[in-house]
């Protein structure tokens, strides 16, 4: 049975630690169930990345998406930082290296910021609770000194989007996420 747990640094964010069986055939993991995530919604959309070494997807983030995060192949630094006005983790940065050796998935709600570092060549895949929609695909600069993220290598190779998003001091009301008290 797969480790759950709500993470302490972020509110609301779920770190899987998963069961990883091994015989003479490979191996096999179960790396998403429903179950393991009282506040997420059902997941209606599943993506992959491939990154090479050394690559960065700076930090995005979503208004009203929840992500699942799981890195089947490499190594990945992932970075989480909360934006949410009215959270009790406001302001909070959470850095995991996962993959390979440390198989974890992480559930990422709304609001949260989330970007990976490749530390090695990577494959990710990523469940989301909703569909596309590039009104819901905000971002934050993966630099911002106010958050002093530490992505783990040293010559990033990041997007033309990545280069030029916006500072968190810079976001407007209507672009910042509130936190939703779920009591």
């Amino acid at each position: 049975m797969a480790d759950v747990k709500m993470s302490e640094e972020i509110r609301d964010v779920v770190i899987v630690t998963p069961d990883v069986h091994h015989d003479a055939r490979g191996r096999f993991v179960e790396t998403y169930r429903r179950s393991w995530f009282p506040l997420g919604r059902e997941m209606v959309q599943a993506n992959r990345s491939d990154k090479e070494k050394g690559a960065v997807v700076g930090f995005h983030y979503h208004l009203h998406q929840a992500d699942y995060w799981y890195v089947t192949r490499g190594r990945a630094r992932i970075v989480l930082h909360d934006l949410r006005i009215g959270s009790p983790t406001q302001g909070a940065t959470l850095t995991l290296d996962v993959g390979d050796e440390n198989e974890q998935g992480v559930f990422v709600p709304p609001g949260v910021a989330h970007g990976f570092a490749a530390l090695s060549d990577l494959t990710l895949t990523y469940l989301v609770d909703s569909y596309y929609n590039s009104q819901d695909e905000l971002g934050i600069a993966w630099d911002d000194p106010e958050i002093a993220a530490s992505w783990g290598v040293e010559s990033p190779v990041l997007s033309a989007r990545d280069q030029q998003n916006p500072q968190r001091s810079e976001l407007s009301d209507a672009f910042r996420p509130r936190f939703a008290s779920r009591t």
